[in-house]
């Protein structure tokens, strides 16, 4: 797509939330066809599982572990995918002298098959995963796995192979005594298999005990989370299921940019979401549900303010150690949709200060769209692209004293993201800290975030909701539509 083409969809769509365009139609140095590439990514990554891989010896209650990781997951998709599923089926030879073979040996599993099944589940494919039996020392039923939100490996060897490692986003390895590790090994091989005590023995001083020492526990070094006493560690376990949970409920790119905070969602957001979103909602009922959704922007928005200890005397005479406010703290709206979230921090915050950004676009003659003569009279105007379409700051009234402030800045939606570009660096070159900024909106698309969170790592963005990305006219999808024109009631309808 060349700038010719960028230029015709811009001016095709003169009612789009703009954030900017760069030089030759590039955004911020992305193609307008990488917009589509990066959405993409966006989505690939969505899709992914969460893989946690649990190793240790045999025996060591790996299994127990993933059971109870399991049921507190409860209302999470999880599926349980063992190594042992991915024995090599025995030659004649190898069943000739099977008390010979070592199970317990990494080259006994089929780790390309391990390897296919996993890349065909994180790319949204279902897979067959084999039934190995221990009767005929081969694969002979099949079970379907589907996608899933969480997958549970479990194997002996799980870490050994650095490709399987790279698969995993939790790694734990179950550390039990030797000695119980033998003494539970003894009884499930005599009472469940029906063994003989001193065939069991003997395989575990031949095979087991080497295995483990030349094989399994160097690789303990690869966990990322150790749980001593396996099952029994309940303690242990609690904290990587919150810590899953944690992790399950981020969005992908919060993994990527640290400075991004989305508002945890409920079926009440989801479903003010679903109202503001369509399009036959009447204006009454889209300003009361969008100022909601604002107010619980600002309240997440405000969390993030640095706070002070403060004991204080209650009504009862007890001291109650509590916190206090941020109080050097303003409010920077950028005109005119930014001014739908003011009346939101006014109602948290009383007798704040708010200032002002207007950021415009020029069209193909180097002349504003809007020639209203009290904005030429006042503006401060300067160019970031030196192209037939800009943007240009035309209009800015701020604090004085911002450079002493925190700033939470307002603007429901972050598209491009090169408007909150020239809005943040105008607050910067107004002596305000990169770190004393948040960024306040309602949704975003991937590709202003990418924008916004690399060009400035400091920052917080604080939104209630991801967006899929921008389509060719650079609209953000799903969306809502012209936010300012939905608000105050100056839409076509």
């Amino acid at each position: 797509m060349g700038s010719k083409s960028v230029v015709d969809m811009i001016e095709a769509a003169s009612g789009v939330h703009f954030s900017g365009f760069h030089v030759n139609g590039h955004m911020n140095g992305l193609e307008p066809t990488a917009l589509k590439d990066t959405t993409s990514a966006s989505d690939d990554i969505q899709r992914q599982p969460f893989v946690i891989g649990v190793a240790g010896g045999a025996a060591s209650g790996k299994t127990t572990v993933c059971d109870m990781i399991i049921q507190q997951l409860h209302d999470q998709r999880v599926v349980l995918i063992n190594l042992d599923s991915f024995y090599h089926n025995l030659t004649e030879e190898e069943l000739a002298k099977v008390h010979e073979y070592n199970f317990d040996h990494p080259d006994a599993f089929d780790t390309e098959h391990l390897l296919s099944c996993m890349e065909k589940l994180r790319q949204g494919q279902a897979v067959d995963i084999p039934k190995y039996d221990f009767k005929t020392y081969r694969s002979s039923v099949f079970r379907r796995v589907n996608p899933t939100d969480v997958i549970i490996l479990e194997g002996i060897l799980l870490f050994h192979d650095p490709r399987v490692r790279k698969l995993m986003n939790m790694k734990i390895f179950v550390c039990t005594d030797a000695d119980v590790r033998l003494a539970r090994r003894i009884k499930r091989d005599t009472v469940q298999n029906g063994r003989d005590i001193g065939a069991v023995l003997d395989q575990y001083s031949k095979f087991v005990k080497p295995a483990f020492d030349d094989f399994i526990l160097p690789t303990k070094k690869y966990a990322d989370i150790i749980i001593p006493r396996g099952g029994d560690n309940h303690v242990a376990i609690d904290l990587i299921v919150q810590h899953i949970c944690t992790k399950l409920g981020q969005h992908d790119l919060c993994k990527i940019y640290p400075n991004l905070y989305v508002i945890h969602s409920t079926f009440q957001i989801r479903g003010m979401h679903t109202l503001i979103r369509d399009s036959q909602t009447t204006k009454h009922d889209f300003v009361f549900y969008s100022d909601r959704l604002i107010r619980l922007v600002v309240e997440h928005g405000l969390g993030h303010l640095p706070f002070t200890e403060k004991q204080v005397i209650t009504p009862t005479g007890c001291v109650y150690s509590g916190v206090d406010f941020c109080k050097r703290l303003c409010g920077v709206s950028v005109i005119r949709s930014g001014e739908s979230m003011e009346n939101a921090l006014r109602a948290c915050c009383k007798g704040i200060k708010i200032g002002k950004i207007l950021i415009h676009r020029e069209g193909d003659n180097g002349q504003q769209v809007n020639d209203s003569p009290q904005l030429k009279s006042s503006c401060s105007i300067f160019s970031l692209f030196d192209v037939r379409i800009t943007l240009q700051l035309v209009y800015e009234k701020l604090p004085n004293d911002i450079s002493e402030r925190h700033v939470l800045l307002l603007d429901p939606i972050l598209g491009t993201g090169n408007s909150a570009v020239q809005a943040i660096k105008l607050l910067i070159s107004k002596g305000v800290p990169e770190g004393n900024i948040i960024f306040l909106n309602l949704i975003s698309a991937p590709q202003g975030v990418h924008v916004v969170c690399q060009k400035f790592p400091r920052i917080k963005i604080v939104t209630s909701e991801i967006e899929n990305g921008l389509n060719e006219e650079f609209r953000v999808i799903p969306g809502m539509g012209e936010f300012g024109d939905r608000y105050f009631g100056t839409d076509d309808d």
